[in-house]
């Protein structure tokens, strides 16, 4: 297990290594090139009210009509009915935020109570 006093030095010598990595990169010519491109193209992007994915279905629209935007959905939570043997009590529901189902839960306890569920 490294010391306190070689993981600061490993650390530092990471450090400089980096920093000459970052000046070698900051004094290339075609990451200079590419840099101003990029400033001049979000510029323009932002004075027409323009996104990358505006920018991609301008310049090849047929893979941006074949590539549709994909949202995640999530699954749809199915319909719980509890009945409380109990008190004869009848609780439908999605969630779990429920008063009367939060009652139930406290007075017998999660485990009892998730018993009575039956998925609909």
């Amino acid at each position: 297990m490294p010391t306190k006093i070689n993981r600061f030095h490993n650390t530092k010598k990471a450090i400089q290594e980096l920093q000459q990595q970052l000046e070698a990169l900051s004094s290339d010519p075609e990451l200079k090139k590419e840099m101003e491109f990029e400033e001049k193209l979000r510029a323009l992007m932002a004075e027409y009210n323009k996104t990358l994915r505006d920018i991609n279905a301008i310049l090849d629209p047929q893979s941006a009509a074949a590539a549709p935007r994909t949202t995640r959905t999530r699954r749809e939570r199915r319909t719980k009915r509890y009945t409380n043997p109990h008190t004869g009590g009848i609780i439908e529901t999605k969630g779990g935020n429920h008063k009367e189902l939060k009652e139930w839960k406290q007075k017998w306890g999660n485990e009892t109570v998730e018993s009575w569920a039956i998925t609909l």
